[in-house]
């Protein structure tokens, strides 16, 4: 029975130490059009942990989303952060988009933004620079899915390429 027990623990050891865990910094975020409301509809999705350590880090504010002590000035400093760090360009000009606001789900924040008014018809390029959480986090990747009157294009945006473009 001695021998059986050092026998597993050799066996399983190694593999017990490289089941730790790898943390992975991703976020993602949808890009449509509504006909209807003749508006650029963004959705985009940061881990909650992520983003109460980049609020720490970048205005030094204990945001502690999601819970019961979550600071009142949490909503002013996360539209804050993404004015400064995702940035919209229709035809090349920098447009400014409407902040819906927010919603949890499971470990996720999702925030929602929305650009009315962009009268389609005349739309050439939509750019999308999504910087958020690369200033944290160097392996930080922010996927961004553009699906767009049929059609569809992703980009996986790092810190050294942080603009995608879906040209219409």
């Amino acid at each position: 029975m001695h021998h059986l027990k050092k026998c597993f623990l050799l066996v399983f050891l190694p593999l017990l130490a490289f089941t730790t865990v790898h943390k992975f910094y991703v976020s993602v975020t949808n890009v449509g059009y509504s006909e209807k409301e003749d508006a650029l509809q963004i959705t985009s999705r940061v881990f909650i942990d992520d983003m109460d350590a980049v609020m720490k880090e970048r205005y030094d504010i204990y945001t502690e989303l999601d819970t019961e002590r979550e600071s009142p000035l949490a909503e002013e400093y996360l539209e804050k952060y993404l004015r400064t760090k995702f940035v919209v360009e229709v035809n090349g000009e920098p447009r400014t988009y409407d902040y819906i606001g927010k919603k949890y789900d499971n470990d996720v924040v999702i925030f929602y933004l929305e650009i009315p008014q962009l009268k389609y018809p005349e739309v050439s390029s939509i750019q999308i620079q999504n910087e958020m959480l690369t200033d944290l986090f160097d392996d930080q990747q922010n996927i961004v899915h553009f699906k767009i009157d049929g059609k569809k294009k992703s980009f996986v945006l790092m810190k050294e390429n942080t603009k995608g473009v879906l040209n219409l």
